[in-house]
C-alpha cells in the first residue's frame, strides 16, 4: 500500500506589487480584527514562526505584529480563499490588534459611532 499524496500547496495570486491582502481574525470568537499585506516573505516568517508578520506598505518593510506593542498574533491557522489572492490568518491575539488601542480595527461604524472596546492607552504602549 502507497502512501497518499499530499495535496498541491495552492498557487498564490500576489497583486503586480507582489502583496496579498491578510485579514486576521481570532481564532476563538470569529471578529475581525484587522487587515494588512503580505508579501512571499511575511508569509514565509509567519509559517517558520507562528507569528504574524505583514509588510508595511507606508514603511515599506516587513514587520511582525507586536514589535512595538507586545501584542502578538499566534498563528493558529492559515487559510487561502478560493482564487488564491487572499489569505486569512486564524490568530490567537494577545492585546488589542489595532495601533489606536482597540481589540479590533474595525471598531466604529461608516457613520462614526464607537462600537468596539479599547483594551489598552497607545500613548503607554507607543512611548
Amino acid at each position: 500500500m502507497s502512501d497518499a499524496a499530499q495535496p498541491a500547496e495552492p498557487d498564490l495570486a500576489f497583486d503586480d506589487q507582489e502583496l496579498l491582502p491578510a485579514v486576521a481574525q481570532d481564532a476563538d470568537t470569529g471578529e475581525v480584527l484587522m487587515l494588512a499585506y503580505v508579501t512571499e516573505e511575511a508569509l514565509d516568517r509567519t509559517r517558520e514562526t507562528g507569528l504574524a508578520h505583514y509588510y508595511s506598505r507606508s514603511r515599506d518593510e516587513l514587520w511582525k505584529k507586536g514589535d512595538s506593542s507586545g501584542h502578538t498574533q499566534e498563528i493558529a491557522e492559515v487559510r487561502v480563499d478560493c482564487d488564491g489572492d487572499a489569505l486569512l490568518y486564524l490568530v490567537d491575539q494577545t492585546g488589542g490588534a489595532c495601533h489606536t488601542g482597540y481589540e479590533s480595527c474595525f471598531y466604529r461604524t461608516v457613520d462614526g459611532e464607537t462600537v468596539g472596546e479599547r483594551v489598552f492607552d497607545p500613548d503607554e504602549v507607543y512611548e
